[in-house]
């Protein structure tokens, strides 16, 4: 999609901090990860031959800072990964960042999810004796 497009690609991850911290401070396990997970995304655009640009922001809400950077940009598109989660009862754990960039965006929202793990997938397969 984004190489037929010419697009620029910008891979953001935000850190959630909490109010026991001020929005500068280096949190160092979160940012570890952070830089993870920015890593991860520049990897799968070099296999695909696209120019990333990657940023961390840290913020108070993760869905505020997504939408805000969104609208700074002029994006065209947001993508949003989903993992994989159930809540007790087999509802499907949507979060509250989802529904919040859904709500506010001011461009399209693709919600990717990850696949249903192995374990799951197996205990889900109804067997016939």
């Amino acid at each position: 999609m984004a190489r037929a497009h010419a697009t620029q690609l910008i891979a953001l991850h935000v850190v959630e901090v909490d109010w026991k911290h001020d929005l500068d401070d280096e949190i160092p396990a979160s940012r570890e990860l952070a830089s993870t997970v920015l890593d991860l995304a520049e990897g799968a655009a070099a296999r695909a031959r696209l120019k990333m640009e990657t940023e961390l922001l840290q913020a108070r809400d993760v869905g505020a800072a997504l939408v805000d950077e969104a609208a700074s940009l002029d994006a065209d598109v947001i993508v949003l990964g989903l993992p994989y989660r159930k809540r007790r009862g087999g509802d499907f754990a949507l979060g509250a960042t989802i529904p919040y960039v859904f709500q506010n965006a001011p461009c399209t929202v693709l919600v990717i999810r990850e696949p249903v793990p192995a374990r799951v997938e197996t205990a889900l397969t109804i067997r016939k004796d």
